[in-house]
């Protein structure tokens, strides 16, 4: 069945169907990385010690969202 073929299909569903569908497709597109979930944590761990030692610049809430 080529990919208009299974739109056509998929359009005379029901709407919670295709729901479930998009659903499925969503889910498949957002399965997480591990190798850059690592260095996220890499990443975030370096982060937080670069704050601690307080070599980091920081921006106050107020910087970050005053415009």
């Amino acid at each position: 069945m080529s990919l208009p073929e299974i739109i056509e299909e998929a359009m005379h569903l029901k709407p919670q169907d295709r729901y479930i569908i998009i659903e499925n497709l969503i889910h498949s597109l957002n399965k997480p990385d591990i190798e850059i979930d690592k260095i996220w944590i890499q990443e975030s761990q370096k982060r937080l010690k670069a704050y601690k030692e307080g070599t980091i610049k920081t921006l106050s809430y107020d910087q970050v969202f005053s415009e």
